[in-house]
């Protein structure tokens, strides 16, 4: 039976230092096969997962020797956490690994969505010469609202700062006097949402942050702002994201996160031929630079707990 089980994809140099170690199985697939990998996990040590390994109480009652959880990212949604606290079990995020990926990711997003020039090649090799259509926004001068404030929306933050543009953030969970707050100016959600030509979402999926941007505070955007989310899909209410840019409420959307993923035939056609929205396969995180930085720290966590080799 192996000590580390890796259910989703890794850096290639973290496994083999894993597998140097540890008698370990690396096997993708195995996100998608829960017999399997109940079968495995029996007696592993550690278990590393990302975003689509579901690590509930169910799974973990069929461990016995499990003494660590690595997360390659930072969202915990698909972890009881409680569960593995219960047991003694230490869940490891990849915390910061991927903030600049994220962070350029939503700042490229910006220029996307605001300049709205990215996607004329086709008509460029047709002949056509559509400059008048095609005059955008600048982001210089523009306000950018972060709902949340971590280490990754910070990132987002300077980078905006440097573009000119002026930040503001919400969180309720960092105290009003943080010196994370010197250079940003905090708001309350509904203002936020008001004030911002463009908005980007930094939280995790909670109970009370499920549909939290929603048909109301959409509605009390400006007309011409953006939204980008690269937290979770359920935190955004997707058919009310629909309705705003179809109406346009909304001027335009960058989504890397769903409510369901990969998308369903049914979740695809609701986001057909929607304007000005681009739409990703959760890769705001994921580069090779960051990719590395998330297998280090994620093997590192293991080597922290498991020691040597068992």
């Amino acid at each position: 039976m192996p000590d580390v089980v890796i259910t989703e994809f890794m850096d290639q140099n973290a496994v083999d230092e894993l597998m140097s170690r540890y008698d370990t199985i690396y096997d993708p697939s195995l996100v998608d096969d829960a017999p399997r990998l109940i079968g495995l996990i029996g007696h592993a040590r550690a278990l590393v997962v990302r975003n689509r390994t579901s690590v509930s109480d169910d799974l973990l009652s069929h461990t016995s020797d499990l003494r660590i959880v690595a997360r390659l990212g930072v969202g915990l949604d698909n972890i009881d956490v409680e569960a593995c606290e219960a047991r003694g079990i230490e869940v490891a995020p990849a915390t910061g690994a991927n903030a600049t990926a994220v962070a350029e990711y939503v700042v490229a997003s910006l220029f996307v969505l605001v300049r709205r020039v990215f996607d004329l090649t086709p008509s460029v090799i047709a002949g056509n010469w559509p400059r008048s259509e095609a005059v955008g926004r600048e982001l210089m001068g523009r306000r950018l609202g972060l709902v949340g404030y971590g280490l990754t929306a910070r990132e987002v933050g300077r980078r905006a700062g440097a573009l000119g543009m002026e930040v503001a953030a919400h969180d309720p969970y960092i105290a009003r006097d943080d010196a994370a707050w010197c250079d940003t100016k905090q708001l309350d959600l509904d203002e936020l949402m008001a004030w911002s030509d463009a908005v980007s979402i930094h939280v995790p999926l909670t109970e009370s942050t499920r549909h939290l941007i929603g048909a109301e505070l959409m509605a009390s955007m400006k007309p011409d702002a953006v939204l980008v989310n690269t937290s979770r899909g359920g935190v955004v209410d997707e058919e009310a994201l629909i309705d705003a840019l179809r109406s346009g409420g909304l001027a335009g959307a960058a989504l890397d996160v769903f409510e369901s993923e990969p998308l369903d035939e049914a979740s695809g056609a609701r986001f057909s031929e929607v304007p000005n929205l681009v739409l990703t396969p959760h890769v705001a995180g994921i580069t090779k630079d960051s990719e590395i930085r998330t297998g280090q720290m994620t093997a590192e966590a293991v080597r922290r707990v498991l020691g040597g080799p068992h």
